[in-house]
């Protein structure tokens, strides 16, 4: 999957899914993948601005927990994904990956 099939597909999520309350980045590869979820409807773009929380993987690790062919804890664990700032939004991501 490439980068820009990922926000692409983080897009057509997040307009299905409620507002997560607060602004998350992924760093993809260092792409920046940037969602704002403050308002009334979840915003993604490739802007890289601070957020509240900073998520860092590469592009094959976030294909492998969207297959569900790795569980996000143990990813988090094992450091292939590294999560800075709010944790209570980061576990809110469920609803933007599926």
């Amino acid at each position: 999957m490439n980068f820009e099939a990922v926000i692409e597909q983080f897009k057509s999520q997040a307009s299905n899914a409620a507002p997560i309350g607060g602004t998350i980045k992924f760093v993809l590869d260092d792409n920046p993948v940037y969602i704002d979820g403050s308002g009334d409807s979840n915003e993604v773009s490739g802007e890289d601005k601070d957020a509240d929380t900073t998520i860092t993987t590469s592009l094959e690790i976030l294909e492998q927990l969207k297959n569900g062919e790795l569980n996000p804890m143990m990813a988090v664990m094992s450091g292939k994904v590294k999560i800075k700032g709010d944790m209570g939004l980061a576990m809110k991501l469920q609803s933007l990956l599926g």
